[in-house]
């Protein structure tokens, strides 16, 4: 800015002597007669057009364009010495076109103009599904109230038998459960993985009350914990699911009042397994539908004064979900 600054005050003042600056929409020109011999006298050209260098005797010689008009004053530089002075009016402005050394476009690498804004863009249309909202019902921290409740009437062995090294084999005491869980699911991770994995974790802490309207006990209360997977499609309102649990409780044992085939004792563990499918209405409010298998034992404390029996049975399960705080948008 001070060397064109510097540039314009002699050029004013020697108007009438033929320095006129000449500029124009496409070709702005700066012609040094007289009182000033040019050391590189120069003509800024509109972008794709080339470049006129005049020498001192008015020869114009034309330079390819290598430069672009975006900022011109900080494009060229050059020189000029007065007539009848020793020393030069202005220095360090030799221009990079006459020297062969390339002006990069600020426009043609990084600078160009919309480039990051155009890829931004795109990125985000690439990333963005609308159509993809489960990202707004499956996503980290999310907490809600979950209500389940199953009727489980069907009898079957312990299904693990063979890791403890006993026989399949079935007690002569049927059971039918009805527990019903009052629970805080917390939602651990985000939805992500590959197609048909595609989807997030969510764990809860639940309080158990199982009625036991078939068998020798009555009633069973216990606190358990369980760890459940989504598979969360892109489209659709359904996904399914894959849960298991493990807690531990009280019964009222009738082993020690001599019942055949029942509990041993009062404290107890649990173990629960299920799959099923969750409705989503809205981000709020979804229901679950599926089968689960639940276990109660003693897990042997109880030997060998009364023996470990067990209770082992499967049946429909089904659930109600309520988003506890504010709807999250679905960003990506």
């Amino acid at each position: 800015m001070l060397a064109v600054l510097t540039i314009a005050r002699p050029l004013q003042a020697q108007s009438d002597q033929g320095l006129i600056p000449v500029f124009q929409q496409d070709d702005a020109r700066v012609n040094l007669q007289d009182n000033y011999i040019p050391v590189a006298a120069f003509t800024f050209a509109g972008r794709g057009t080339p470049a006129v260098a005049r020498d001192g005797a008015g020869t114009e010689t034309e330079v390819p364009p290598q430069t672009s008009l975006s900022n011109p004053f900080t494009t060229f530089t050059g020189s000029w010495r007065a007539r009848d002075s020793s020393s030069d009016v202005l220095s360090a402005l030799k221009p990079l076109a006459l020297s062969g050394a390339t002006y990069p476009d600020p426009g043609e690498e990084d600078n160009k103009p919309g480039k990051n804004s155009k890829e931004s863009s795109n990125s985000i249309l690439r990333e963005y599904d609308p159509s993809d909202r489960n990202r707004s019902i499956y996503y980290k921290n999310k907490l809600e109230f979950s209500l389940e409740g199953g009727w489980l009437p069907i009898n079957i062995p312990f299904p693990f038998d063979f890791l403890l090294g006993d026989g399949y084999n079935f007690p002569g005491l049927y059971y039918t459960l009805v527990p019903i869980m009052a629970s805080v699911r917390w939602h651990l991770d985000d939805v992500r993985g590959p197609w048909i994995l595609r989807g997030n974790w969510d764990t809860t802490f639940t309080a158990n009350v199982t009625v036991i309207p078939r068998g020798a006990e009555t009633r069973y209360f216990s606190y358990i914990m369980e760890i459940r997977r989504n598979f969360v499609p892109r489209r659709g309102k359904v996904a399914p699911y894959l849960d298991g649990a493990v807690g531990l409780g009280d019964i009222d044992a009738k082993g020690p009042l001599g019942v055949a085939y029942a509990q041993g004792q009062n404290f107890t563990f649990t173990m629960n397994l299920g799959s099923g499918v969750r409705y989503n209405f809205n981000p709020r409010y979804s229901i679950q539908a599926g089968l689960h298998w639940m276990h109660i034992s003693n897990l042997y404390l109880s030997q060998p004064t009364f023996l470990n029996y067990g209770i082992n049975v499967y049946g429909p399960w089904f659930g109600i979900n309520i988003r506890f705080g504010k709807h999250r948008p679905a960003v990506q």
